[in-house]
């Protein structure tokens, strides 16, 4: 798919959230009115399947990719795994990085993103661990603090936001800056994986 319009992913976020310097310089498909809209386009145009792994966001952001028509041919399936025993059982991430670094680190966002594309057998695969607050805030770890993970066969990268708002707001937020990060990896994987 030509990606010939620069986005302006302010107008596809609730007002009064903003998007991230990076994610200005993304591209879009002309017509494309929602972000999940286009990671769908994205994935379907390039033949990858993407999956996702959740903590904070509970579920929102693979709620956000299946809201779209279509989405059965590129999404695998995504897991919520809210309790560090989940992650460890579930997403196969070693106790050794919780113990050592806490479930809202870049490690465990990796590991989980990891995870989750082990699990699905997917191209591409996202991670969410954060604090959505009102409490749950350590000493170097406020509210808002989010970690996210993306894993695939050409990259295995991690970033960090820090949101300001309530829990809805923070959750919110962070569904927007992963489904940013896939469309992102997405748009690098060519169609000759």
């Amino acid at each position: 798919m030509k990606m010939d319009s620069k986005c302006r992913l302010e107008g596809f976020l609730p007002p009064g959230e903003s998007v991230t310097d990076e994610a200005r310089e993304c591209e879009l498909p002309p017509g494309v009115k929602e972000l999940s809209q286009a990671v769908t386009r994205e994935a379907r145009s390039r033949g990858l399947r993407i999956c996702c792994a959740e903590s904070c966001t509970g579920g929102l952001l693979a709620g956000a990719i299946t809201e779209n028509a279509g989405s059965s041919d590129i999404f695998t399936g995504g897991v919520v795994c809210y309790s560090n025993e989940s992650k460890i059982r579930i997403l196969k991430v070693p106790e050794r990085i919780i113990e050592r670094y806490g479930a809202v680190s870049e490690e465990c966002a990796l590991a989980m993103a990891r995870g989750a594309r082990d699990l699905f057998g997917s191209d591409i695969a996202c991670s969410v661990t954060g604090i959505a607050g009102p409490g749950g805030a350590t000493p170097g770890k406020p509210v808002g603090l989010v970690w996210f993970g993306v894993v695939s066969s050409t990259e295995s990268s991690s970033f960090s936001r820090q949101f300001q708002g309530d829990r809805g707001e923070i959750r919110k937020m962070a569904v927007a800056s992963a489904l940013e990060a896939l469309l992102r990896s997405a748009g690098r994987m060519g169609n000759d994986r």
